[in-house]
C-alpha cells in the first residue's frame, strides 16, 4: 500500500486545483468524448422522432459549425479573462486574483465549451452516407444552447462583479466565513488546554525546509504529534508570514522523545503567497489594497474608497465581536496543553484595517469623516474590552486631521462623522 504524501503537499495540490483554469475544462473535454460514444451506442433507439432525423450533409455541416464555434467561444472567454486580469491588477489589487482564479462559473463555462467541442468532434467521425447519429446531433444542438446561456450568465456576472464595490462585498463575505469557520476549527481541533507551557527553554527547534508564505497549519495533526511524544509544540510564526529556509517554525518543550522535524514540516503548508483558508486577515489586506489604490493620486477616487470602507466595517464588526486572545492553547483529549498557536488580536486587525487608509486619505474630507463614523460605530457596537484600541485609532485620526487641515472651518468639517463620507446624516 502506497504512502500518502505529507499533508502540506496535499494542501498545496488542493490549492493548485482550486486556482487552476485548465483542470475542469480538461475534464469537460474527456466527458464530452465519452458522452459522444454513449450517444453513438444509443443511436439505435427509436428516438428522436422522425421529424428530427438529419441527412448526412446536414449533420456534418451542423457538427462542423459547432466545433468551429466552440473554438471561437473559447478564444473569446480567454480574451475576456486576460482583460479581467489586466484590469484587476492595474486598478484593484493583484491579491484579488488569488480569489478570482477560483471562480466556479468561469470553469463551468470553459468545461461546457470544451465538452461540447469534444462531443461534436466525436460524432463527426461516425457520419456516413447511410449512417447519421441523429440523437447525437440533437444533443449537440442542446449543448450549444446551454453553452450560450452560460456565456450570457458569465458576461452578465463579470460585467457587474468587476466593480470595486462588488469585489469588496465578495472579499468581505469570504473573510467573514473564513474567520467564523477558522475560529470554530481552532475550538474543535482539540479542547482548550488548562495546562501551561513548561517554563524551561525549548528542547529542540523545528526549522523550515523550504521558503514561502505560511498558508495553513494542520492543527489536529500537530496536537496528535505532541501527544505522541508527550511534549508541547509552540508555533512561532503566524499564518500569512513569509519564512525563509532555516527559519524556526516551532519549538518543542519537554517530551519523552523528539518529534521528526520532517514530519512536523509536513503539517505546515508553505506556498508562494498567502491564501484565505486560515487567514481572514488576508481578506482585510485585499480590501485595504483596493481602498488605498483608489486613494492614489493616479486614481483619486475617494468615493470608491468609502464604498470599500463600508465592507471593512462590516468585517470588523464580526472580528471585534469575537474573543481574540492572541495566543491559543490547544489540548489533547486528556486536557493537557499540547499546541500553542499565535494569533492576531483585535488591535492588530483594527490597525491593518484603518492605518494605511488613514495615512493615504488624510487629505480627503470624505475619508476622514467616513473613518470617524466607522470607529465611533465600533465603540457603540463592540464590548468595552475592545474600546481602547478603537479610541487609540480615533486619537490618531484626530491628530492626522489637525495636522492636514490648517483652516479651522475645514478642520471642523473633516472631524465630523459621516457614514457616507459627505452627504450623510450626522450623528445626533
Amino acid at each position: 500500500m502506497g504512502v500518502l504524501p505529507p499533508w502540506a503537499a496535499r494542501f498545496r495540490f488542493r490549492q493548485y486545483v482550486k486556482a487552476s483554469l485548465w483542470i475542469v475544462p480538461m475534464s469537460g473535454l474527456v466527458l464530452g468524448a465519452l458522452l459522444a460514444e454513449l450517444a453513438l451506442a444509443a443511436d439505435g433507439l427509436d428516438w428522436p422522432p422522425s421529424g428530427w432525423h438529419y441527412s448526412a450533409t446536414t449533420a456534418s455541416g451542423v457538427l462542423t459549425a459547432i466545433v468551429g464555434s466552440m473554438v471561437a467561444l473559447l478564444g473569446f472567454v480567454v480574451t475576456i479573462s486576460v482583460l479581467v486580469v489586466q484590469q484587476a491588477t492595474g486598478t484593484l489589487s493583484p491579491r484579488y486574483m488569488r480569489l478570482w482564479y477560483r471562480d466556479r462559473l468561469q470553469k463551468a463555462v470553459l468545461a461546457t465549451f470544451t465538452g461540447t467541442f469534444a462531443f461534436a468532434f466525436g460524432l463527426l467521425r461516425s457520419i456516413e452516407s447511410g449512417s447519421v447519429p441523429d440523437l447525437g446531433v440533437t444533443l449537440a444542438g442542446v449543448a450549444v444552447g446551454v453553452s450560450l446561456v452560460l456565456l450570457l450568465v458569465y458576461l452578465n456576472r463579470f460585467t457587474h462583479s468587476l466593480r470595486p464595490v462588488a469585489i469588496a462585498e465578495l472579499v468581505a463575505r469570504m473573510g467573514r466565513t473564513v474567520f467564523t469557520t477558522g475560529a470554530d476549527e481552532i475550538r474543535s481541533a482539540a479542547p482548550r488546554g488548562h495546562g501551561t507551557v513548561p517554563a524551561a527553554g525549548p528542547t529542540m527547534s523545528v526549522h523550515a525546509r523550504r521558503g514561502g508564505a505560511i498558508q495553513a497549519f494542520h492543527l489536529a495533526a500537530l496536537v496528535a504529534e505532541a501527544e505522541r511524544h508527550d511534549c508541547v509544540i509552540v508555533v512561532t510564526r503566524l499564518v500569512g508570514d513569509f519564512v525563509t529556509p532555516g527559519t524556526v517554525l516551532a519549538e518543542i518543550h519537554g517530551g519523552t522523545s523528539k518529534p521528526d522535524p520532517a514530519r512536523l514540516n509536513g503539517f505546515v503548508a508553505l506556498g508562494p503567497e498567502r491564501t484565505i483558508e486560515q487567514d481572514p486577515a488576508f481578506a482585510l489586506r485585499i480590501l485595504v489594497d483596493v481602498a488605498i489604490r483608489a486613494l492614489s493620486p493616479a486614481v483619486n477616487d475617494p468615493t470608491t474608497a468609502v464604498q470599500v470602507i463600508n465592507y471593512i466595517e462590516w468585517l470588523l464588526h464580526t472580528v471585534g465581536g469575537t474573543h481574540l486572545p492572541g495566543r491559543y492553547v490547544l489540548a489533547d483529549r486528556h486536557g493537557r496543553a499540547r499546541l500553542v498557536l499565535p494569533g492576531r488580536d483585535w488591535d492588530e486587525y483594527l490597525e491593518l484595517a484603518v492605518c494605511e487608509i488613514r495615512d493615504y486619505g488624510d487629505s480627503s474630507v470624505q475619508i476622514c469623516r467616513r473613518l470617524r463614523a466607522l470607529l465611533e460605530g465600533l465603540l457603540d457596537a463592540l464590548p468595552p474590552e475592545q474600546h481602547p484600541a478603537v479610541r487609540a485609532q480615533l486619537s490618531l485620526l484626530r491628530e492626522s486631521v489637525e495636522r492636514e487641515f490648517a483652516d479651522p472651518g475645514r478642520r471642523a468639517i473633516a472631524q465630523q462623522a459621516d457614514h457616507q463620507g459627505i452627504g450623510g446624516q450626522h450623528p445626533a
